[in-house]
């Protein structure tokens, strides 16, 4: 919802205002007779007029504007930053045109009693079985090997390919390490290294797929002179005691033990994605029985947040956005469009939440939200104070607790 309002300044405050903007214009001016910055007030006005001074008088007067837009409309709920135009300037004064983006009516339906259960957890035995293979291919060793290649090992190899005899542009590589069995090769070549032996030269005979990125090489046959320089083998740590010793988690000292530990770290995941999966039903179906007319603005404001977001997690992979829309031969403009249905889901679940709250009379005292930060300090390792800070603040931490009662009523808590 848009409202808008117009503000005027004018008497001593503007003449003030252009007074300001003199001092500020002057000190910048180099007039005839005189030292930069130094020309009487009457000559500046001769050379550039007043009207020269309006826009820059103006500007320094919008703060004091929108300042006075705030007093006179306490009980509006903005939502965005006001936008701002000026209606009329001239030597008594300006008239600065503000809109308000206030936040848009939300019209409840049913909002609990779904009929939506959450997933049971359950951990089979081949997840553990899996994790625990995951956990020893993550504390295993590369090393050299003496004999023949065999699928899975590592081949540091030279090559170069040939077509018709020919060598051919960007087929030639040296002390390559390619793993046997990753299929990062053409199709054909890593099988045809297996049994090979460090020192021997392999002819490898491939064809290139139709759709590869070379057009004088797609479909065609080729050759590969294929000089094994060095295998290796990965070495799988067996569950022994030199293993757990290693590994230096408390409590687990064998197979069992480790089972158990890993079981539960699996089941505390899969918790954490049911609740998710089942808040997400539970807004979704909300969120289909109320009626929100959200203003352009705060799904663009959501948009900033979250393409801001994005960028923080691409800096943590050490990529830029520009690295990014490089590499996936795209813009911001196709970011946002990307994002734009989930921008649009959170800006409607949180005003849907905060009209639930509303309604059901929910509130968190300033003793509950200190509890609240203390709780969640100790969970994140961190001093209280600078868990508040880094949140946002004590209020962001009471709002963030009326959410989540919310939520529980969507649950029916």
């Amino acid at each position: 919802m848009e409202k808008e309002i117009t503000v005027k300044i004018e008497g001593q405050e503007w003449i003030d205002a252009i007074e300001r903007a003199y001092q500020k214009a002057n000190k910048k001016v180099k007039i005839d007779g005189f030292r930069q910055g130094h020309a009487p007030k009457e000559v500046f006005m001769k050379k550039y007029k007043e009207e020269s001074l309006w826009m820059d008088a103006a500007e320094s007067c919008i703060e004091e504007a929108y300042t006075k837009v705030l007093n006179e409309n306490k009980d509006l709920e903005l939502v965005a930053q006001p936008s701002v135009g000026i209606k009329e300037i001239n030597g008594t004064g300006v008239e600065f045109n503000f809109v308000l983006t206030t936040k848009p009516e939300v019209t409840l339906g049913k909002y609990k009693g779904f009929n939506i259960k959450q997933d049971v957890v359950k951990v089979t035995k081949k997840e553990i079985d899996e994790k625990v293979k995951e956990t020893l291919n993550h504390y295993s060793e590369v090393v050299v090997k003496e004999g023949k290649i065999a699928n899975g090992d590592t081949a540091i190899i030279d090559f170069e390919g040939f077509k018709d005899g020919v060598a051919f542009d960007g087929g030639k590589g040296e002390n390559y390490s390619l793993v046997i069995g990753s299929n990062t090769f053409i199709p054909g070549f890593e099988e045809q290294l297996i049994g090979a032996e460090k020192g021997q030269v392999v002819d490898v005979n491939v064809t290139f797929p139709e759709e590869y990125h070379a057009e004088n090489l797609k479909g065609q046959k080729a050759t590969f002179k294929v000089t094994i320089k060095e295998v290796k083998e990965t070495k799988i740590p067996e569950l022994n005691e030199e293993f757990f010793e290693d590994l230096g988690m408390e409590g687990i000292n064998s197979k069992e033990t480790l089972e158990k530990q890993l079981e539960e770290n699996i089941k505390a995941r899969k918790t954490v994605e049911a609740e998710n999966k089942y808040i997400d039903e539970l807004l979704k179906a909300a969120a289909k029985e109320t009626k929100i007319n959200i203003p352009d603005v705060m799904i663009n404001e959501e948009l900033d947040r979250m393409v801001k977001q994005y960028e923080e997690q691409l800096k943590m992979q050490g990529l830029t956005l520009a690295q990014f829309y490089q590499f996936t031969n795209s813009d911001e403009e196709a970011l946002r469009a990307q994002m734009k249905e989930e921008s649009t889901n959170r800006v409607t679940y949180r005003l849907m939440l905060e009209a639930i709250a509303k309604k059901e009379k929910i509130e968190v005292s300033d003793e509950e939200a200190q509890s609240e930060a203390e709780s969640l300090a100790k969970r994140y390792q961190m001093d209280k104070e600078t868990f508040i800070s880094e949140f946002g603040g004590i209020e962001m931490v009471k709002y963030d607790a009326i959410v989540r009662k919310a939520i529980d009523v969507l649950k029916g808590e």
